[in-house]
């Protein structure tokens, strides 16, 4: 199998061949066809690239075929965001009346879909604690049908045990999603492990220049058709001009990842000595709980990590506001450094609780600079 650096830069070549040694942005809402037959089958075709943008379209295709080469499974297909990843394929994949478990750690976008959207439509839902395998085995219904995970989770950066949740879903019939974006493919690939779906915000790593919201399923195909036929009816479409930027800053990710993965360590472990912080949440580190278990299954840490301050709060906010290059925003992947407040962020969208139990006052920070 070729490495990291030639799949992003060579996979998508016969994809649209072209002449051209940039892919061409193909900035057109449909295509047209030589004869009725052709119409018909590329009208049909799922993850098609030359019927409606709608449908997909050659930048699409480019993207995803990259995608599913380094996440090393059979397909992959792209949409407007991250969000719009989860929700696509949650709504393609359970109904009224199902059960779903979740992580108490997780992305608060991820959280506020288990807890509000879903039970809205009849699906009940139970958030479990990562950190505990036995945890997803207890919460099990006849009603089960999908296990979402995330690992390393947002904030907190906690492990899941992707294998172990794998196996569990495969032995009653349940699928299983992982949100690889803290990761991505370079750190960690969830199907080695028998994780049925992965998922990214591509707008993070995958993109690395914070100009692009887009995202990415990958997985066996026929999952990614069902997952489809939703996505032509919700609209989630990703423009072919932040495609094409998608493909382009992922040419750099083999690049760019492993700066991520060695200032993640360093920042984390002079952080780590200092006398106002009482916390880092890095699973690089070895004083992180589950550092055994990331260094199984992940290559590299990645670039985010989460601080704790002895004077709460306040502190953290003053943090913010002393720091000289890195800028508080929501995001995080790209060639700058962020850091933001999660229990702020998240107060409109989640109870005091939930905040509590996710974000845990920790402040997030991100760069690869």
């Amino acid at each position: 199998m070729p490495g990291n650096s030639t799949i992003t830069v060579h996979a998508d070549r016969d994809v649209h061949p072209s002449r051209a040694v940039a892919p061409p942005i193909y900035q057109t809402a449909a295509f047209w066809a030589e004869d009725a037959e052709t119409f018909a089958q590329v009208a049909v075709d799922p993850r098609g690239k030359d019927f409606y943008t709608r449908f997909g379209n050659p930048n699409h295709a480019q993207v995803a075929t990259v995608v599913a080469e380094l996440e090393n499974t059979e397909a992959a297909m792209v949409t407007a965001s991250g969000m719009a990843a989860l929700t696509t394929a949650v709504l393609a994949l359970v109904s009224a009346g199902d059960h779903v478990i979740g992580q108490k750690s997780t992305y608060g976008g991820t959280a506020s879909v288990l807890l509000h959207m879903l039970p809205r439509l009849g699906v009940s839902t139970t958030l479990v604690d990562q950190t505990d395998p036995e945890a997803f085995a207890k919460a099990l219904t006849p009603q089960t049908r999908l296990i979402l995970v995330e690992s390393p989770s947002n904030p907190l950066l906690r492990i899941t045990d992707l294998r172990a949740v794998a196996e569990l879903a495969r032995a009653h019939d349940v699928l299983t999603m992982a949100d690889n974006t803290f990761a991505t493919p370079l750190n960690q690939r969830p199907a080695d492990f028998g994780i049925d779906l992965v998922w990214h915000s591509a707008t993070k790593y995958l993109n690395g220049h914070s100009d692009v919201s887009a995202g990415v399923l990958a997985g066996r195909a026929g999952l990614l058709d069902r997952i489809w036929d939703v996505g032509l009816l919700t609209g989630a479409t990703l423009g072919p001009v932040d495609a094409w930027l998608l493909l382009r800053g992922m040419r750099t990710l083999p690049l760019r990842v492993p700066r991520h993965n060695a200032n993640g360590l360093a920042l984390a472990e002079a952080l780590n000595k200092h006398s106002a912080v009482s916390r880092v949440h890095y699973p690089g580190l070895a004083t992180h709980p589950q550092h055994n278990l990331a260094c199984s299954q992940m290559s590299g840490f990645g670039g985010v990590l989460g601080i704790e301050f002895a004077g709460g709060f306040e502190m953290a906010d003053a943090f913010l506001g002393r720091l000289r290059y890195s800028r508080r925003s929501a995001s995080l992947g790209g060639v700058e450094s962020l850091a933001v407040h999660p229990a702020s962020m998240w107060r409109g969208m989640l109870s005091e609780e939930q905040i509590d139990c996710s974000a845990s006052g920790a402040l997030a920070r991100h760069g690869a600079r």
